[in-house]
């Protein structure tokens, strides 16, 4: 297991998504419409002001107004709360409240596949991505199937990984765009 992975600005955030799962998780939740670092700071965001991310304590607390009070947990608080709520519950219902339980009780990459798909909020890309984390970064043998050939945050490993990756992505992006409207 890594001691830090490399998502954010923050020493303390990026300790907390490596040694915590669910920290892990909500950071993959989050991660839509802003920035990596923006994503994975949130899971040490709303530690500090709920004081848990206890699964069973995030399903049972109104989480909206932790994600809203200043600065924001996320460009959209309201309906990011909900997801890290939906999340939460999901964790606790599904998995006795362990995350890690969603990829080491796993026995194959399709299975490994199913119970992330099953995450509210995660679709083909976090799939790819949270695949990508536990194989490369987590050693997470069932894992290796779900890795795509492309870039993703499984190969940021230090804080330049990170700024090399983002400017992949970009390009990555602008290509699909452009063939897009070429095709």
């Amino acid at each position: 297991m890594p001691d830090r992975l490399h998502f954010t600005d923050s020493d303390e955030a990026n300790a907390l998504i490596a040694a915590d799962p669910m920290a892990l998780l909500i950071g993959f939740a989050l991660d839509q419409q802003v920035s990596v670092q923006k994503a994975f700071s949130g899971p040490l965001a709303v530690r500090e002001r709920l004081g848990s991310l206890d699964p069973g304590a995030l399903a049972a607390a109104d989480l909206e107004p932790v994600f809203r009070e200043k600065p924001a947990v996320h460009r959209f608080p309201g309906a990011m709360a909900k997801r890290v709520h939906e999340l939460a519950v999901h964790v606790r219902d599904e998995y006795d409240g362990d995350a890690a339980r969603v990829w080491s009780n796993a026995s194959d990459a399709a299975t490994l596949r199913s119970n992330i798909a099953g995450l509210p909020g995660f679709g083909e890309m976090k799939i790819k991505a949270l695949g990508a984390v536990l194989a490369k970064r987590y050693g997470v043998a069932v894992a290796k199937g779900l890795v795509p050939p492309h870039p993703t945050l499984g190969d940021v490993d230090s804080p330049q990984a990170l700024v090399d990756y983002q400017a992949a992505k970009r390009a990555h992006k602008a290509e699909r765009k452009q063939m897009r409207s070429a095709g």
